[in-house]
């Protein structure tokens, strides 16, 4: 069952390679969707795939690449609607 996840990370997670990471994740994945930096220092992540493969990305994620400090996440659930596209780097 396809599912679609937006996430927002909080923490030191800008300037560390964390855009990237997610995209390397996503990828290898199979998801489609993007990864963002926020002007209030979080980044956001949409994605959509099936639902196994979102749940270990939501779990890789967590952690962030090595020198990123997660300090909270939030996650949201949402209707798969297939409008994402490849996965990417937006802004």
């Amino acid at each position: 069952m396809k599912r679609r996840l937006k996430v927002e990370i909080f923490g030191d997670v800008q300037g560390v390679g964390f855009r990237y990471f997610a995209q390397s994740q996503a990828r290898r994945l199979g998801l489609d969707g993007y990864v963002r930096n926020r002007y209030d220092g979080a980044v956001e992540v949409e994605a959509e795939g099936d639902a196994p493969s979102l749940e270990r990305f939501l779990d890789a994620l967590r952690t962030g690449p090595r020198v990123a400090r997660v300090q909270d996440v939030r996650v949201s659930w949402l209707p798969f609607k297939g409008d994402l596209g490849p996965f990417g780097v937006r802004g």
